[in-house]
């Protein structure tokens, strides 16, 4: 029985992306990505050459559901910020694939150009918001914000111990939700003082 090779694709990165959230791109099964995908391993090599290239896809997949969850940085950054913190906790697949390509790859990155396109544009948004001159001043605010939101997916446990288990609660995902939020536009502020005084 013939399938339809875009189902077939969909399917290889739905069962990668389980599969290298879980082990990373060094310990993941090709076996268990086919057999997940109901199809055989052969499948995965003509589609994606090499199960490295296949944690690239799922990769590259993920940063666009980012881009379409949350959007352009906007006037209004603690929403954005908030809207970031929303994507991790509600899909941690991301955070969990960039932490196996850290530790595994040696900080080396897959498809560089064409995630560095993807970061220079968010940061360009992100300087037109704050009303900074080059994205490349509002990179280091981007990453900033970036980690205050990934962080407590990266090491739940050290939200607990610092924060307390009631953090694992709605109310308590919700006081944190908002207190990134507030953060984030409390430092929008910060840099709009400074500009005035310049």
């Amino acid at each position: 029985m013939s399938r339809d090779p875009k189902a077939t694709k969909a399917s290889l990165l739905a069962a990668a992306r389980v599969e290298f959230a879980a082990h990373g791109a060094a310990g993941a099964r090709v076996d268990r990505i086919a057999e997940r995908a109901g199809v055989s391993k052969e499948r995965i090599y003509g589609y994606f050459g090499s199960k490295d290239k296949l944690f690239d896809a799922v990769l590259d997949e993920v940063l666009d559901e980012v881009m379409e969850f949350v959007g352009a940085p906007g006037r209004d950054i603690g929403a954005y910020v908030r809207r970031v913190h929303d994507f991790h906790r509600q899909q941690p697949d991301l955070v969990r694939l960039l932490v196996w390509e850290g530790m595994q790859g040696g900080g080396s990155c897959p498809n560089r150009r064409s995630r560095v396109e993807h970061y220079v544009r968010k940061n360009q948004a992100m300087a037109d918001a704050l009303g900074l001159e080059t994205a490349e001043e509002a990179a280091p605010y981007m990453f900033m914000f970036m980690a205050m939101c990934s962080w407590p997916v990266v090491v739940p446990q050290m939200a607990r111990l610092v924060l307390g288990e009631d953090v694992d609660t709605e109310d308590g995902r919700d006081r944190l939700r908002k207190h990134i939020g507030d953060f984030a536009q409390a430092a929008v502020t910060h840099i709009h003082e400074q500009q005035s005084r310049v």
